[in-house]
């Protein structure tokens, strides 16, 4: 499972080439109005928001359950990406995941006689105005990241892509990085074989839980295959994409796919859920999934190494 940071420079057209990207690749979105929608509102007050909307610096400030607002953002980012794949735009996803061997961090720029001519355009405002617009939003990406992460924002190494829209449509960017996705997933999912372990399948596994499951499969010489699809499974009143779900394994000889889960209620209780909506979108589709005692059994059984149990 692959996924995909987006940072974009405003009059860049990143916004509209991220969201067919996403609509291309079947993911959801990500961004700051989902946050501050979804995920802030469960820790953050009406004042809180405010500030979160305004002041990069306030992302510093601690919230009433300890971390700061910046490190739950990061946690909550975290733990959706371990569950499922998506188009992260902006949050300063580039950072966060910097170092993450399934992400693919873009950056979209344009000109800025290009990018001012496009909010004229957009916003109808004149050329002097345009270009105010674009040096206050400029400075609020760039003080975000240097504040936060103390990062310079512009620095190319903090991507594997750079793409200038002067002279590319939304398509023909969207269609490019689809494609680069894409390449990437099958090189991922490919079954490459070691020298020392002829036939061995390298795969990056998110969690060790599953890389000892893996094992399990091999000893009793069952065909898998690692997150091979992720499943759409709401969306918004404009079709956008705003879960997907990414089951573990996918057993050929079965047809079936696997979720494991070896945490606790709260997130067990979730993960039900997700299967019961893919059951009901994908009638036909068969998958199940392997508990914390059944998986804990296993490992027992075989006397493979203790796994860390907070999947």
């Amino acid at each position: 499972m692959i996924f995909i940071t987006i940072s974009r420079q405003t009059g860049s057209r990143g916004e509209e080439i991220a969201k067919l990207l996403a609509e291309k690749l079947a993911l959801p979105i990500i961004n700051r109005d989902f946050v501050m929608e979804h995920w802030f509102p469960e820790i953050a007050g009406d004042h809180e928001l405010h500030m979160l909307a305004e002041s990069p610096g306030f992302y510093l400030t601690h919230t009433s359950q300890g971390p700061t607002f910046a490190e739950y953002l990061e946690e909550k980012l975290e733990n959706y990406i371990a569950e499922q794949a998506a188009v992260i735009y902006g949050l300063g996803s580039q950072i966060i995941f910097s170092r993450h061997p399934a992400a693919l961090h873009i950056k979209i720029i344009a000109s800025h006689e290009v990018r001012t001519n496009r909010i004229m355009q957009s916003h109808n405002l004149s050329r002097k105005d345009a270009e105010t617009f674009l040096k206050i939003t400029d400075r609020k990406h760039r003080r975000y990241i240097s504040t936060i992460y103390d990062k310079d924002w512009s620095d190319p190494l903090l991507y594997h892509l750079i793409l200038n829209t002067d002279f590319l449509s939304i398509e023909e960017a969207s269609s490019l990085l689809y494609h680069m996705a894409k390449n990437k997933q099958i090189t991922e999912d490919s079954s490459v074989e070691h020298p020392e372990q002829p036939g061995e399948k390298t795969v990056v596994f998110k969690h060790p839980s599953e890389e000892e499951f893996a094992k399990i499969l091999d000893m009793y010489e069952l065909e898998w295959e690692y997150e091979p699809r992720t499943f759409p499974i709401k969306w918004d009143a404009e079709g956008n994409i705003t879960l997907a779900f990414s089951p573990d394994f996918y057993l050929p000889k079965f047809d079936t796919y696997i979720e494991l889960t070896t945490m606790n209620q709260k997130y067990t209780s979730e993960k039900k859920k997700k299967v019961k909506l893919l059951e009901k979108l994908y009638p036909g589709t068969n998958i199940k999934i392997v508990f914390k005692n059944d998986f804990h059994a296993l490992i027992k059984r075989f006397g493979l190494r203790e796994v860390i149990d907070n999947k």
